[in-house]
């Protein structure tokens, strides 16, 4: 059994990839640049372990191949570039909807991406007399010899392949821009400026070597081993600059940067550089004088010392980076906006924070590599993690905390669809790379961060660093070849180190890494005097459908243990802040039942004490003389000794959580409880608060001036008063935050409050509008604005301000009054800007991004023509490049809003042609996608033209596109949100048919692979199908018997049985029966099926709805069964193929016959839609439906599979079953309205079944009831009824089919008393007759009821 399957995936990966085996030792790269002709030449020497065949595919793309040789001989080549499509106006020909355009998107994208993966450079490296070697191999496998272990060593031969090339006018992977040329790291675009083996599993060391002009200097991979002067006779004369990379890595990290850079050593390590261009030299010395600091921190924190020899920064202008980073092996290229002097303040926490994670993926991304797609999340996670200890450690722990609450709030509202799935292959490897571009890519980094901080929560801090520094330790290990890690491998590592039981481990990986979703805890408490305890109610949900989850799982490998599907492993924790002080519960599950009541049992006695009190007082209201005194003190406790509650307070678990408490709780939560989580909670509690109390808003107030409190919650205290303003509480909020700015203004300990004015504007009347106070606050901090003896500059604050202005709605009143002074204002700030340019340009783009707010608001009173004029000619490009891109932006904003979705996209469309930068292309990209989805799917599809469904389909196939991997992500989703579906390529279908390309490639490199090799001698390989399923034999005789021509009286018979209650006389009866069958006549075939386990009964139960809702019909506590065949293939004499359906439902001995209706039955939809040539021959077979027994002891699911003679093993005929089940098409109309037929019949077939169903003796005495209490009226009723359940049953079978006549169901017994019951069902003439009999026991111990089905074919 074991050489077949061997068999198979060879010769699938031989079709798929044959460079599979093909492993790259070095590689060397020497490039001559030559940037003022904007090209670059030279070669690169690869040794490579050849495979058996000979040949080597490379990647190679948007190069010009000279010349290649092995072994310094010439050698042979093709070379397919990837990227070569003809326009043709028939591919747009299908699109006719939003939805249409997305269904091309999506093969066009699949089909590109599939591409890529393809190697299009095939080398011969070795001459064809390998063929007999590798014939001596495959006879000593067939002689069962087991030498694959010995056979890599010997025949594993390295050659040294060398590939001579040049590149001009290069488009992607490598950039000119002036006097500037640097690579990006896009997804498999390393082979776009030189040959490579770009692929996640080829890893390699490096030696690299440029030459370039002697005024420029050469920044590239590894560590600088010398530079050296050219002796030439070049004008300029030329410098080379010669690296070492002694670490393996793939081609993706090889980067390399060439510029006039200025070179600024790190004064505390050797080891650290940091280079830019002139003009941004002094701002560079300012950023990075903290950057020892967090590189001395990790190195003590992982116990090890840094992987590469050398590290070095590169900042470029931001127009020619790709992204804000960019990393590479001991490289990283930053964008040269996160730079600031000392007179910029505001800027230092973000680029700090970026800085470090760019060094953190040096050692868990680049230095240490994932091992599959799957395991690219842990990578990610613990590059996160570790930029969080930076941030612990440097910025504080408030800070630290506070952006984890806010990821984990990110994370739990967008974690609903399986694409968030972090290790399943659904998400990951079937998404070719695209799951780490936009938002899904945020969501899934942050999810990643979140659930190993969960693991470091459940074994400690030291623990979980002893398991990082077990990694790295691993990693530096000088025998091992590969610096991989794995999901796997990670979940040993916290089970040996991290003392985590592996039961536990078990259900948390396939349930927080394997499927999607996060826990949603809805809870409330009630406080119980008498017992002195809190009664606390539990509701649990989770933020993804349980169908989603259900899929994920089931298509993750990972997945060991279901149990952890209904929740999640754990205890929470409840901290419960009493009147004596501070107490946690850890007694929350995170699975059980839904609902669920916990009883928390109070440790302070204050309150039993005070209700003793109460009765012995004198008052009937239960006060008495003394109570003053504790009402100072005890005031929030005069009921019960809680102050209040918090659920996970420790943040153990990614959930979402609403907890109801008290106002006064939630108050003294946020003055009294000291974590910044905690007082986000309350804030944002009492924000929503639908009706609002003075207590509220002091409580705020108050928290607002504490100036020991955090300053990230204090904002969000300023806008929480902001909300809380209006008349009912005398605008007492918009009060406070006046005198607050008035009071701190000043402060130089916490410098500018900006968020009081944006809170300011943000307060609202009852018309929606801004009272005339707020308008008149903004515009009297900008015309009096002074920034006259401070040190720091206010760009950002007068940045707040503009911005501020852009909140405000006018009114009648505020706009006559205070408009045209407001617009005076933001010109006055445009001109200044425009002579003194500030920093980044952030006061110009936000004076833009207000003056289009503000026109959208009042287009009614102003033209927005004139604000478009007033925006246009910032996107001069002679204007800073943010400013541009901002422009364009409120341009689409305004196109937006004046002509609709349509006339956006035409626009963006253009701006994208335009744009020459990655970046800016990408930046518009994201925006348009934003229109699209406030704009909506359902309601865009009329909208939009399909002209311009048709110029995004082109730029999505342009060369723009291919160039930009980003972008092209972005317009894939565009068409998606269109189409009113998820911006992600998780879940869209894989059709073979729509990557006809990529097939073709595989082709081509197949027939090279044929032209070079003799035959090999035939294997006997099994039978594989188009999906690469292995059909068994069994199906491949009864296709030859049921395509015999000498059949006239085909019958199929089926035997059902449960194996739990069959016994030796069944198995014997069950073999006599198909040594009947075999001798029986030519046109006869059987089979015996038995009960699959208990763990299929999920697959075995969703093949059909239809099926299902036929299950459930029937609400008898007998056994049941029910078997389905569908579309049986039957030979007729004038060898025309007719496909019929049957569902037959045996129940406790009684049976129900559906016969087929006129467009086929619903099941026939369920055949595949490609098959060929359907009026020549129709595929049919018998499918599967599930057989069910309701009661609890049998519980098993009896799965019925056509087939020939010999009988099909259930594994098989299941992977048969769920592959047609897959292909059915649910918005078929056609199905549709079949089903609804079906469903209309239901009634008819349940009083039909009545009749069938009931035994005689049950009839006979309710007849008897009948006639004994009711009288001789009642049993004449009776009578009737039974009469007109006849004629239904009648009128029924005749309405199944035009043509078709049904038999009377006799009902009779038999000699031993066992009741028989017969219907036949009659077709056409030149139709079979199905004929059904089924026989019950009489006692109900015996076991499940047999029956019998005869197709008999007769002549016209």
């Amino acid at each position: 059994m074991a050489k077949p399957r061997k068999q198979k995936t060879e010769d699938n990966s031989k079709t798929e990839n044959s460079n599979s085996q093909a492993v790259v030792r070095h590689q060397k790269l020497c490039l001559s640049i030559d940037i003022d002709k904007r090209r670059i030449y030279g070669y690169t020497e690869l040794e490579i372990a050849v495979p058996d065949i000979g040949i080597v595919g490379l990647h190679a793309e948007n190069l010009v191949i000279e010349s290649v040789s092995v072994d310094g001989e010439p050698t042979e080549f093709e070379f397919y570039p990837h990227h070569q499509h003809t326009a043709s106006e028939k591919r747009w020909s299908s699109v006719s909807s939003a939805s249409s355009a997305a269904d091309v998107a999506s093969s066009m994208y699949v089909s590109a991406l599939e591409r890529e993966l393809v190697p299009n450079l095939l080398i011969m490296c070795c001459k064809p007399e390998k063929s007999a070697s590798e014939q001596q191999g495959l006879q000593s496998l067939e002689n069962g010899l087991q030498s694959s272990a010995e056979q890599p060593e010997p025949k594993q031969n390295v050659k040294l392949v060398r590939v001579d090339y040049w590149v001009e006018n290069a488009e992607t992977g490598i950039h000119f821009e002036d006097n500037v040329l640097h690579t990006d790291n896009q997804i498999r675009r390393a082979r776009c400026w030189f040959p490579c083996m770009d692929d996640t599993l080829q890893r390699c060391c490096y030696d690299l070597e440029f030459t370039v002009a002697r005024n420029l200097v050469a920044v590239s991979a590894g560590s600088l081993l010398y530079q050296a002067l050219v002796l030439s006779k070049d004008d300029p004369p030329r410098k080379t600059y010669v690296y070492k990379l002694n670490v393996p890595v793939t081609a993706r990290w090889i980067m390399l940067v060439v510029a006039p850079f200025e070179v600024l050593p790190d004064r505390h390590s050797g080891l650290l550089s940091y280079l830019c261009l002139p003009s941004n030299l002094p701002k560079l010395s300012n950023t990075v004088g903290f950057f020892h600091s967090a590189f001395s921190h990790y190195e003590d924190y992982l116990s090890a010392s840094y992987p590469f020899g050398s590290y070095k920064q590169v900042f470029i202008a931001p127009e020619m980076a790709i992204s804000s980073l960019t990393l590479g092996a001991s490289l990283s290229i930053f964008s040269s906006q996160i730079l600031f002097d000392e007179k910029v303040i505001d800027q230092t926490i973000d680029t700090r924070i970026r800085l470090a994670y760019a060094l953190a993926r040096q050692w868990f991304g680049v230095y240490i590599s994932p091992e599959a797609p799957n395991d690219e999340w842990l990578l990610d996670g613990l590059a996160g993690f570790l930029t969080d200890s930076f941030v612990k450690r440097f910025l504080g722990n408030n800070e630290a905390r506070y952006r984890r609450y806010k990821a984990n709030c990110a994370v739990c509202k967008a974690d609903d669809s399986g694409a968030t799935a972090l290790s399943s292959s659904a998400s990951c490897k079937d998404l070719y790379g695209t799951q780490c571009i936009g938002l899904y890519g945020k969501i899934r980094s942050w999810k990643s961060v979140a659930i190993l901080q969960m693991l470091e929560k459940q074994m400690g801090p030291e623990s979980f660093r002893k398991i990082l520094q077990t990694i790295v330790f691993r990693a530096q290990d000088a025998t091992r070849s590969l610096r991989t890690l794995s999901t796997k491998e990670f979940r040993h590592f916290a089970n040996k180190v991290g003392n985590l039981e592996r039961p536990f481990l078990k259900e948390f990986f396939p349930r927080w890494v394997g499927s999607c979703g996060c826990p949603v805890l809805r809870a409330g408490f009630s406080y119980n005097k008498r017992k002195n305890l809190v009664e606390l109610a539990v509701l649990r949900g989770c933020t993804a459908a349980p169908d989603t989850n259900t899929v994920v799982l089931n298509g993750n490998l990972d997945s060991e243990n279901r149990e952890g599907d209904n929740g999640w492993p754990g205890m929470m924790s409840i901290r419960v802040h009493e009147l004596d002080g501070m107490y946690d519960h850890p007694i929350l599950p995170m699975a059980g039942e839904t609902w669920q009541l916990l009883e928390i049992q109070c440790h302070s006695k204050l309150a039993a004490r005070r209700f003793q009190k109460s009765k012995k007082g004198s008052k009937p209201d239960g006060s008495d003389d003394n109570g003053d005194a504790t009402v100072v003190d005890m005031r929030s406790s005069s009921e019960s000794p809680l102050l209040w509650l918090r659920v996970d307070p420790e943040m153990e678990y990614l959930a979402e959580i609403h907890f109801n408490q008290p106002v006064q709780m939630w108050i003294n939560q946020l003055e009294r409880d000291k974590d910044v989580v905690a007082q986000a909670q309350a804030i944002a509690t009492l924000e929503a608060l639908p009706q609002l109390s003075f207590s509220v808003v002091n409580a705020l107030n108050n928290f607002l001036s504490d100036s020991k409190a955090f300053w990230r919650v204090r904002i969000e205290a300023a806008f929480a008063l902001a909300n809380t303003a209006s008349e009912e509480t005398d605008w007492a909020g918009l009060l406070h935050l006046v005198q607050f700015y008035k009071s701190r203004r000043f402060d130089a300990n916490i410098g500018l409050p900006k968020a009081i004015p944006h809170a300011i504007a943000m307060v609202r009347a009852a018309d929606k509008k801004s009272p005339r106070e707020a308008v008149e606050f903004v515009l009297q901090l900008l015309k009096y604005n002074d920034n006259n003896g401070n040190p720091y500059s206010d760009v950002f604050w007068l940045a707040a301000l503009v911005q501020s202005v852009g909140e405000l709605e006018f009114g009648q009143q505020a706009s006559i009054l205070f408009l045209s002074s407001l617009l005076k204002r933001i010109d006055r700030l445009l001109q200044f800007d425009r002579l003194m340019p500030s920093y980044n340009g952030i006061l110009t783009i936000s004076c833009i991004r207000t003056l289009t707010q503000i026109g959208l608001k009042l287009s009614g009173f102003i033209p927005l023509d004139r604000v478009i004029e007033l925006v246009k000619p910032f996107r001069n490009f002679k204007a800073i490049w943010q400013v541009q891109i901002e422009a364009s932006r409120a341009l689409l904003d305004l196109e937006f809003h004046c002509k609709g979705i349509d006339a956006a996209l035409s626009l963006f469309i253009k701006y994208v042609e335009e744009e020459p930068s990655i970046r800016g292309q990408v930046k518009l990209g994201v925006h348009a996608m934003r229109l699209c989805q406030i704009k909506g799917g359902s309601e865009s599809d009329n909208d939009i033209k399909i002209p311009t469904l048709v110029a995004l389909l082109r730029l999505l196939e342009s060369r723009t596109a291919f160039n930009n991997v980003f972008l092209r992500h972005h317009l894939f989703c565009i068409l998606r949100v269109l189409a009113g579906r998820l911006p992600t390529l998780y879940g869209v279908p894989r059709d073979q048919n729509l990557q006809m390309d990529c097939c073709e490639q595989k082709n081509s490199f197949a027939a090279f692979v044929k032209e070079t090799k003799p035959p090999e001698p035939p294997v006997d390989t099994p039978n594989v199908s188009r999906d690469g399923f292995a059909l068994p034999e069994a199906s491949r005789e009864a296709d030859t018997v049921s395509n015999s021509h000498e059949r006239k009286k085909p019958v199929v018979k089926i035997r059902v049985r449960q194996s739990a209650a069959s016994s030796r006389a069944e198995e014997a009866d069950k073999s006599q029966g198909a040594h009947n069958n075999e001798t029986d006549r030519g046109g006869s075939s059987s089979m015996s099926v038995d009960a699959p386990p208990r763990r299929n009964f999920t697959e075995a139960v969703s093949i059909s709805t239809q099926n299902l809702e036929e299950v459930n019909s029937c609400h008898d506590r007998g056994s049941r069964m029910t078997a389905s065949i569908g579309s049986a293939r039957l030979a007729s004499d004038g060898d025309e193929f007719i496909g019929k359906e049957l569902q037959c439902t045996a129940d406790s001995g009684k049976i129900s016959v559906l016969p087929q209706s006129e467009e086929g039955g619903p099941l026939l939809s369920g055949i595949q839609d490609n098959i060929v040539d359907e009026d020549a021959q129709k595929y049919v077979s018998l499918q599967t439906l599930s057989a069910t027994r309701l009661e609890v002891e049998s519980g098993s699911t009896v799965a019925i599979g056509g087939g020939g003679g010999k009988s099909h093993s259930h594994g098989k005929s299941k992977e048969k079953k769920k592959d047609k089940d897959k292909k059915r098409k649910r918005e078929d109309p056609e199905y549709l309205e079949r089903k609804r037929l079906k469903k209309e019949r239901k009634h008819k077939e349940k009083e039909m079944g009545q009749l069938l169903t009931t035994p005689p003796k049950r009839k006979e005495k309710e007849m008897s009831q009948l006639v004994g209490g009711g009288g001789e009226r009642d049993y004449e009723e009776g009578k009737q009824k039974e009469k007109e359940m006849a004629e239904l049953l009648s009128v029924e079978a005749k309405a199944s089919s035009s043509s078709a006549a049904a038999d009377v169901v006799v009902v009779k017994k038999d000699e031993s008393g066992i009741i028989i019951k017969s219907a036949t069902v009659q077709y056409k003439a030149s139709e079979p007759t199905i004929v059904i009999t089924t026989k019950a026991e009489a006692s109900e111990g015996s076991s499940a009821p047999k029956f019998r089905i005869k197709i008999k074919n007769r002549s016209k």
